[in-house]
């Protein structure tokens, strides 16, 4: 049975745009640099989980659309790159630190999901991301938010898990 992640990027840095730019519509979610959401990559987040892709710092902030994550948890290599904007000197692949996940794109909202669409939704008053203090770059989403944004965008949440 697959889970539900909401995902958050800067649309500047890589936007849902991006992702169906990139080759197969599929990319890796790598550069996570928080312990929390670092575990949720590495621990719970597994092959043919559903994702909602947020686009943070931005006016207005929107889900913008759904993904599927195709590759579970597997170690962030470019922790181990010199130069590399995500370089961190204490890991390496014998002291693996940080960890991504690949996903691809199921759907580009016609109707993108606002932030304050989402606090008005009774579905969707108890989500993580509407809660204040709340800045986790991932962050898991029920069965019930994920219809609702789904709902909410115009477009029907089953037909983005896997296997429909």
């Amino acid at each position: 049975m697959p889970r539900y992640w909401l995902f958050k990027s800067e649309p500047e840095s890589f936007s849902i745009q991006d992702l169906a730019a990139s080759k197969g519509k599929r990319t890796s979610w790598e550069g996570v640099r928080n312990y929390q959401a670092r575990n949720m990559l590495r621990d719970d987040i597994k092959t043919g989980d559903g994702v909602l892709f947020y686009h943070s710092s931005t006016e207005p902030m929107i889900i913008a659309g759904s993904a599927e994550v195709v590759k579970a948890g597997y170690p962030d290599h470019f922790a181990w790159e010199p130069g590399h904007k995500y370089f961190d000197k204490a890991s390496s692949p014998e002291k693996v630190i940080w960890y991504m996940v690949d996903i691809k794109l199921v759907r580009i909202f016609k109707t993108p999901v606002t932030r304050a669409v989402l606090s008005g939704d009774p579905d969707c008053l108890n989500m993580v991301l509407l809660k204040k203090g709340s800045r986790l770059s991932i962050q898991p989403v029920t069965e019930a938010e994920w219809s609702a944004v789904h709902r909410i965008a115009g477009c029907n949440a089953q037909q983005a898990i896997v296997g429909n």
